[in-house]
């Protein structure tokens, strides 16, 4: 096996964008790919930052490509943030939800009642209908004492023609008007990771984290104290790591890559 790091894990944890696909494009052959990780009884889990789709529909998503997964299999930031959110608020607390489709449910399925009226809570993702009258409530609420929580930092996502404003620049346009900085529940905090660590069922350091971003998939991964694979089909390049503190395990051109013998 070119890469031995495999030989010493049990399981792995899978970014999407940037890893398995970009846009609509999937990266590699998908199909050979989650063949492979069965082949080499490595099970998985995708756990993504991109709040904006529900489980169920990217697994529709990977299906059109070539690879079916379980949604089970499947976790992005905003069910992170639903969990965090159980922590700290009793079920039917209001919240109030800058973000797309995908963050919409997860909230609901945690049992909160999305609402422009007094959230005890306001959540922010990507959303690309968002308009100035929505940033102005979500300034106002926070202002007024909601809990400020968000999905992830990524300031960019890759698609085929290049990098697009990805949740962290939403995100930071809120904090700047309101004042106040979010507890974040995705990569590179905890809460993504511990929920697929747990969904796996085994100790971090038995886990492989791969991802295409330096500052939020390998920083993740190193914070939730797994091993880590930088992939260099999305974000972050093999010039980006001379200026880090931190460094992934391991280096690979792709996903496929470094599945291969």
């Amino acid at each position: 096996m070119r890469y031995p790091i495999l030989n010493n894990v049990d399981g792995l944890i899978l970014d999407m964008d940037g890893v398995l696909y970009r846009g609509d494009q999937p990266i590699g052959d998908l199909e050979w790919i989650f063949r492979r990780m069965d082949e080499i009884r490595k099970p998985y889990i995708l756990a993504t930052n991109n709040a904006t789709r529900s489980p169920e529909d990217v697994a529709e998503k990977l299906s059109k490509m070539g690879a079916r997964v379980d949604p089970s299999r499947i976790i992005n930031s905003g069910m992170a943030v639903a969990e965090l959110l159980k922590q700290r608020f009793p079920k039917g607390s209001r919240v109030f939800i800058l973000g797309e489709i995908g963050l919409h449910q997860a909230i609901e399925a945690a049992g909160f009642t999305v609402s422009d009226s007094d959230p005890a809570a306001v959540v922010v993702g990507l959303d690309r209908q968002l308009t100035y009258q929505k940033l102005t409530l979500a300034m106002r609420f926070i202002r007024g004492g909601s809990f400020f929580i968000a999905t992830n930092p990524d300031k960019t996502f890759p698609a085929p023609d290049g990098l697009l404003p990805g949740a962290g620049t939403v995100i930071a346009a809120v904090a700047a008007a309101s004042e106040t900085e979010p507890v974040y529940a995705g990569k590179p905090y905890p809460g993504l990771y511990d929920t697929a660590i747990a969904a796996l069922g085994m100790p971090p350091d038995r886990v492989l984290a791969v991802g295409d971003r330096l500052d939020t998939d390998i920083l993740g991964g190193i914070n939730a104290g797994c091993k880590t694979a930088l992939v260099l089909t999305g974000v972050s390049q093999r010039a980006d790591l001379a200026s880090l503190s931190y460094q992934p395990d391991i280096v690979a051109d792709s996903l496929q890559d470094l599945l291969d013998e």
